[in-house]
């Protein structure tokens, strides 16, 4: 069993869940480095060729690894995500199609198609993304997809929508932080959906689709049954941190104001700000996603919501400041 990505948060789940008895697991690094796996090979995905030794003896391939939806200069984003999510990806399904490998799960994003709005959306959507991360997300599905399809080997695409657990990094973390420095205001109630999924859920979802041959060639998006909003996400921390949330929240208009502000200082000095209409669009919009597929085609169930899953993730947060 060969998984990329296996240090990142996501992997570090899986890991702790892969079957153990009599399956040796290889990690696919970048760098040298110890983790919770028998064997370790390095590759510089998209960088340099994917060997066969890579994949060699290998019954399954859990393909984490690649370029986050991170902010920087888009000419420069956009080759990076060509080069680490479709060349690599490119890569290392050619050689396992080559080698004989039979399972191929490939983590992709809800952002693989275009924004749902102020929708809920399903697979059935299939309107490519205006972004360069969705959009090289969505190419290395294709190319996962088409391997299979020509080689016989089994292929299942995973798209997570916004993950949460212990250790979570990104917006949630940043989030935490905020508040618990008590420099995030209460946002307004907006009613807005977003949907996200626990961690454990999502590597148990991995593990189905590479058991059940139902998964073969099927795309799967993999969310919580119930969205929720950023004025629920905000009280849940606030709790789940031991401070009361406020009554009251920040009026929209003014939001808006100061998300202009800094839109145009971000355009003068090249750097973003805290606060643009960007991350405002990502704190009062919607990001509404169903699993129906995934459940009714494989049987699989959430176990957690966010609000259980918070009391860990702020001892995780505690254990590492």
């Amino acid at each position: 069993m060969l998984i990329t990505g296996a240090r990142g948060f996501i992997g570090r789940d899986l890991l702790r869940r892969l079957p153990r008895s009599g399956v040796r697991v290889r990690a696919l690094l970048r760098e040298p480095a110890e983790g919770a796996w028998d064997e370790a090979v390095i590759c510089r995905l998209g960088a340099e060729a994917v060997a066969d030794r890579v994949v060699e003896d290998v019954a399954t391939v859990f393909h984490l690894a690649g370029i986050a939806h991170t902010w920087g200069r888009a000419r420069e984003m956009s080759a990076l995500y060509r080069t680490v999510n479709v060349k690599g990806t490119a890569a290392l399904v050619e050689a396992a199609a080559r080698v004989g490998v039979r399972r191929f799960v490939f983590f992709s994003s809800v952002k693989a198609v275009r924004d749902p709005g102020e929708e809920c959306i399903d697979e059935s959507v299939t309107d490519w993304p205006a972004d360069p991360y969705g959009r090289s997300k969505r190419e290395a599905e294709e190319i996962v997809l088409e391997a299979g399809a020509r080689s016989g080997m089994r292929v299942c695409v995973l798209r997570p929508t916004l993950v949460y657990g212990a250790g979570v990094k990104g917006n949630l973390l940043r989030m935490m932080e905020m508040i618990d420095r008590r420099r995030f205001p209460p946002p307004p109630r907006v009613d807005n959906r977003r949907s996200m999924v626990y961690v454990g859920d999502l590597a148990e979802a991995a593990l189905l689709a590479a058991r059940e041959t139902r998964a073969n060639g099927r795309t799967y998006i993999v969310s919580d049954t119930v969205p929720v909003s950023t004025r629920e996400i905000y009280q849940w921390m606030c709790g789940a941190l031991g401070r009361s949330a406020p009554r009251w929240g920040v009026p929209v208009g003014m939001l808006r104001a100061v998300a202009a502000v800094g839109e145009g200082i971000g355009r003068a000095t090249g750097r973003a700000m805290p606060l643009n209409r960007e991350v405002l669009g990502r704190l009062l919009g919607s990001a509404c996603y169903r699993s129906d597929r995934i459940r009714r085609e494989l049987g699989w169930r959430p176990a957690r919501t966010l609000r259980d899953a918070l009391p860990e993730m702020v001892a995780a947060y505690r254990d590492r400041a």
